[in-house]
């Protein structure tokens, strides 16, 4: 075959393959921008009545989402949070409905998927699902991704939690999960529940502190543990860059009134956004208290091994 002819029949093979996705830069001008919306869909008056999609999606950037569900569908209206790298994307907690043909959550990450990929020039990318803790309104929609295929799930035991990220040295070990140029952090985070974990996203520099801190009950079953996980909490802030600090509820006004435990309506609700003047205010706080109570700290509400209380009016334990 003649050089010339050869060199063609190269070239136009090399034309027709696919082009490579692109490699997307998750290191430089950080943190990376983002937005959380002014209102949140938050339920209504009137369930039945209800117009409000089964989960909002909100993209705080290209490669970041946040997810709500709706209260109509369950009074947790849990935040979750999806994550995209170059080589997998993670969606940090599932919810509160376990049926997808009640609250279709697996539908609404697939087609946020889709859109991501789309805009990204790829086929598919690889979804690793984990949570914050094993209160079952953060996995219950776990199941709806069974048979998701190119998935990974995070189990449900204590053993299953810490290996799935090879922890060794539970709760203060602090180890790396690479997204792919996007790099998460996570280390064990207990006092809520014995076991939960922080996750702090390198991209955009969320800190998610799950229901170990939020702006409503932070219920605090084990207050010891909880207090080193704070104290674990503030060195990491020395260290690290933090634009803000997440939960995955939101309990209270923006004007610091509680909402009584179990509402499906929270009008005028503060913002899931957080920042860690807070948390350092909270911990501040919390070294006073040296007996079981709710205490409002100015930011949030600490219970103190007072798991069971609803509302504060009826609340024994109120200083």
């Amino acid at each position: 075959m003649k050089p010339l002819l050869l060199l063609c029949l190269l070239s136009a093979a090399y034309a027709a393959q696919p082009a490579l996705p692109r490699r997307i830069d998750f290191t430089s001008n950080l943190p990376a921008k983002g937005t959380f919306p002014e209102k949140w869909i938050h339920g209504s008056k009137s369930l039945l009545d209800n117009h409000d999609p089964p989960v909002q999606v909100h993209w705080f950037n290209e490669h970041t989402v946040v997810l709500r569900e709706n209260k109509a569908y369950n009074y947790e209206a849990a935040f979750m949070y999806l994550y995209f790298g170059n080589d997998r994307a993670i969606l940090l907690d599932q919810g509160s409905t376990a049926l997808r043909s009640e609250w279709p959550l697996r539908d609404v990450v697939d087609g946020v998927v889709a859109q991501w990929c789309k805009r990204n020039g790829r086929k598919d990318i690889p979804l690793v699902l984990a949570f914050s803790h094993l209160h079952g309104d953060h996995w219950a929609a776990q199941n709806q991704f069974a048979d998701r295929p190119n998935t990974r799930i995070m189990g449900l035991t204590h053993e299953e939690m810490v290996g799935f990220w090879g922890m060794t040295k539970y709760p203060e070990e602090r180890v790396e999960f690479d997204l792919g140029g996007r790099k998460l952090l996570i280390w064990g985070s207990p006092g809520h529940v014995e076991d939960e974990f922080a996750y702090y996203d390198s991209y955009t520099q969320i800190l998610f502190t799950g229901d170990m801190f939020y702006r409503g009950y932070c219920y605090i079953t084990f207050w010891d543990h909880w207090m080193e996980s704070m104290a674990r909490l503030m060195r990491f802030a020395d260290t690290h860059p933090i634009a803000y600090v997440v939960g995955c509820h939101v309990e209270m006004k923006k004007t610091g009134e509680f909402f009584t435990y179990g509402t499906t309506y929270q009008p005028d609700e503060a913002p899931v956004q957080m920042d860690v003047a807070m948390l350092r205010r909270t911990y501040e706080f919390a070294k006073k208290i040296k007996k079981p109570g709710v205490y409002f700290t100015g930011d949030v509400y600490l219970c103190n091994q007072t798991r069971m209380t609803s509302t504060l009016d009826v609340n024994p334990y109120v200083y």
